[in-house]
């Protein structure tokens, strides 16, 4: 997005609404300073980053002259894996995929796990009978396709239709009750 007063790229987004009147403003880092609009956290140093660094492999620490020609940037934000270090928090969304393989033993030591397996609703974790129902349906699918036993593929099918149904209404009433 562009900055709505030089056209250089935005990098401060703010939205004001006055008397009911919704006003946005793009504007780069030099406009908004011009305009007074600065973030209070700028100068202020950011604790997790230390507590992040402290827990990288030492292979991945940052280390000057040797980091800077190794290190990988992200496609979409430019930010480094030494910046990510410093400040605590990624530039984009992108920045996840970029540096996943730097991440791995970082979550691996603050998660105990580099992979995320959150909670089931309720109806869904008494062994996960709903889920491990449809995961078996589908394989029993693919074998009828497999052999062209077209008639059980659609009665399979059918199944598998009414049994994602049957868990969408038990999450939509658990959700109702939460």
């Amino acid at each position: 997005m562009k900055c709505d007063d030089c056209d250089k790229e935005a990098a401060v987004h703010l939205t004001q609404i006055i008397n009911n009147k919704k006003i946005v403003m793009h504007l780069c880092k030099d406009c908004a300073a011009k305009r007074g609009f600065h973030s209070p956290l700028d100068n202020i140093p950011f604790p997790l980053a230390n507590f992040l660094e402290g827990m990288l492999p030492d292979e991945d620490k940052p280390t000057g002259k040797a980091m800077a020609h190794s290190d990988l940037t992200c496609p979409y934000c430019g930010m480094t894996f030494e910046e990510f270090s410093r400040l605590g928090r990624f530039g984009c969304g992108t920045c996840y995929q970029t540096f996943r393989e730097k991440l791995q033993g970082l979550l691996r030591k603050i998660h105990g796990s580099s992979l995320h397996r959150g909670k089931l609703p309720p109806m869904l974790s008494e062994d996960g009978s709903f889920i491990k129902e449809a995961e078996r349906l589908e394989e029993e699918l693919q074998r009828a396709i497999e052999a062209e036993d077209f008639e059980r593929a659609a009665d399979l099918r059918d199944k598998i239709k009414s049994l994602k149904g049957e868990m969408v209404d038990e999450t939509s009433k658990e959700n109702q009750n939460v």
